[in-house]
C-alpha cells in the first residue's frame, strides 16, 4: 500500500536519476498514518530517549515517531542552521563533501537514540549522523528509513548498526 504512494520522477535532480518522491504519501492521511505505524512497529522494544531526524525529510516522520515513543526530537542540520553551540562532521559525497551539525546539548551520554531519515542511498549522511550522536555519547539503537535504494549499498556502510527500511528499490 505505501509503495503505491511513492512517485518516480525521472531525471531529477539530474539526468539519469530516478527520484523517489514521497509527497503523494504525505498528501494522503491514511497512507502517511500507515507508514508511521509500520516504521514504529520496526523499532525494537525498550526505551528510546531521542529520535534524531536528518535534514530535511527526516523532519517529517522523525517527530511523529518521537511522539509515539515519548522521546525527544533532535534535528541534524546542514551548516549555519542551528543557533546554539554545535558539533560538526564532514563526509564524502559522490562529488565533493558536505557537513552536518548537531547541538552540543542535544543528547546526553548513555541516551538511547533512533536515527531516522526518509531515504538510505549511499549511507554517507546516515554515517555522519551516527558519528555526531556517538560524539555526544548517545547509544544508537537503530537507523530507520522509509526507503532504501539497495543498489547503492548504503547498508554496507552502516553494517555495525541495526538498519530497518520499509521499502527497498
Amino acid at each position: 500500500m505505501i509503495e503505491d504512494y511513492i512517485r518516480e520522477v525521472p531525471d531529477f535532480p539530474k539526468p539519469g536519476i530516478m527520484f523517489k518522491d514521497i509527497t503523494p504519501l504525505l498528501q494522503e492521511p491514511q497512507a502517511m498514518k500507515e507508514a508511521v505505524r509500520q516504521l514504529h512497529q520496526q523499532i525494537p522494544e525498550g526505551i528510546i530517549h531521542k529520535v534524531v531526524g536528518i535534514e530535511s525529510r527526516g523532519f517529517i516522520f522523525g517527530p511523529l515517531l518521537a511522539d509515539m515513543l515519548g522521546a525527544g526530537f533532535v534535528p541534524v542540520r546542514k551548516p549555519g542552521k542551528l543557533p546554539y553551540k554545535k558539533y560538526s562532521t564532514s563526509y564524502q559525497l559522490e562529488y565533493g563533501t558536505d557537513t552536518l551539525e548537531i547541538h552540543q546539548d542535544a543528547i546526553r551520554k548513555g541516551e538511547n537514540v533512533l536515527i531516522h531519515d526518509d531515504l538510505l542511498a549511499t549511507g554517507g549522511t546516515a554515517e555522519a549522523s551516527c558519528k555526531l550522536v556517538e560524539k555526544l555519547g548517545g547509544k544508537i539503537i537503530q537507523l530507520s528509513f522509509l526507503i532504501e535504494l539497495s543498489f547503492l549499498k548504503g547498508k554496507e556502510k552502516l553494517s555495525e548498526y541495526e538498519v530497518r527500511t520499509l521499502l527497498a528499490y
